[in-house]
């Protein structure tokens, strides 16, 4: 396989694609960071002002480090869409950043934030093992 650069249409497809991937992850991470804005006093306490039982304290902590995690997680995807986006401006969009050949329709559009090819990905994957 060799480089080719996307057309126009396709393009503005996978533009398309990021700026709602953008959107929805914006909105998640805005949603968790709403979701646990309570102070410290209100980790203790229920709606009542009772205080709540050890459980039910160890449990709503659990829950908010997983829902950090996961707005975590959703920032690293959310910066490998900025990088697919200037990539895009800069029409090298859809170019392995490992092998320099072109990243199959298939891959783009399952990842439309992926830098690199299966193969290459796949070779990225195992020297971390």
């Amino acid at each position: 396989m060799t480089q080719t650069k996307l057309d126009k249409k396709k393009l503005e497809l996978y533009k398309k694609l990021l700026l709602k991937l953008k959107e929805d992850f914006l909105y998640d991470i805005n949603n968790i960071a709403q979701g646990h804005n309570g102070g410290a006093d209100s980790e203790s306490r229920d709606v009542s002002g009772h205080v709540q039982h050890m459980a039910d304290v160890a449990t709503d902590m659990y829950d908010r480090e997983f829902s950090l995690g996961l707005a975590s997680n959703e920032r690293e995807v959310l910066q490998k869409v900025d990088v697919a986006l200037k990539k895009i401006k800069d029409k090298s969009y859809g170019i392995c950043t490992e092998c320099s050949k072109s990243i199959p329709d298939v891959r783009l559009r399952a990842l439309p934030y992926v830098e690199t090819c299966l193969k290459c990905q796949e070779k990225i994957e195992s020297g971390r093992r």
